[in-house]
């Protein structure tokens, strides 16, 4: 059965289970998941599963639902992804525990927070940086120039040397320290080199398919992740 923890300021708040095929998202306390809060609309979105997995399908809501920092209408769930919905983050898993209720309020207010605002121009801009360089890309964020790395290629190498094709920093970073791979539609990062020289958000991996947003750190290199 699906899980789904519920965040608010990176806390869990709640943790839902359901062994429905249909579960609803909202303010209103007729939802299978409730959110107390005004930015969240009454019948804000809603997750069909089947036996091909969990679609996560936006029903027009005013401030927007969110997959792994991107806007999305309809979107298939993976394991451990982030729904943004309002000021609350919904992390997706595949195993559950329990289910909780929250409150109701009236009316929608339109979000004017610093996070919305910042997910919503984030999202506009990696829409246009993935649709300039034909694909998904590699954003340097501990770069000034913030320098865009194109990854359309079946393989992509980050080293320290000079034939690889993003270039890392670090003392004790190896030559080839990881690999990108790119098997369909989906980028696996591959460690390769020094041990816990590879992390995905702060965690060290020797390798984990990327989603949108991810922050990988390669020696002392951040990149972000922007899915074309």
């Amino acid at each position: 059965m699906p899980e789904i923890l519920v965040k608010f300021a990176n806390k869990i708040i709640e943790r839902i289970v359901t062994e429905k095929e249909h579960i609803t998202i909202g303010r209103t306390n007729d939802n299978d998941i409730v959110l107390d809060n005004r930015g969240v609309s009454r019948k804000h979105a809603q997750i069909e599963f089947s036996e091909n997995g969990a679609l996560l399908i936006d029903n027009d809501s005013l401030n927007g639902t969110f997959l792994n920092e991107r806007k999305v209408t309809e979107q298939k769930l993976t394991n451990n992804d982030k729904v943004t919905i309002g000021k609350f983050d919904l992390i997706y898993f595949e195993e559950a525990e329990q289910e909780k209720k929250m409150s109701d309020m009236d009316g929608t207010l339109v979000l004017n927070t610093k996070k919305q605002n910042k997910l919503v121009d984030q999202d506009r801009q990696d829409k246009e940086t993935a649709q300039a360089a034909g694909g998904s890309v590699l954003i340097a964020v501990n770069d000034e120039q913030r320098e865009t790395f194109p990854i359309s290629k079946q393989t992509t190498t980050l080293g320290k040397s000079s034939f690889v094709n993003i270039r890392v920093k670090g003392l004790f970073t190896s030559r080839m320290q990881a690999k990108l791979e790119k098997e369909g539609e989906a980028f696996t990062i591959y460690n390769v080199g020094r041990k816990n020289k590879t992390k995905i958000n702060g965690e060290v991996v020797d390798s984990a398919t990327l989603k949108n947003g991810d922050i990988m750190e390669i020696g002392k290199s951040i990149f972000r992740f922007v899915e074309g």
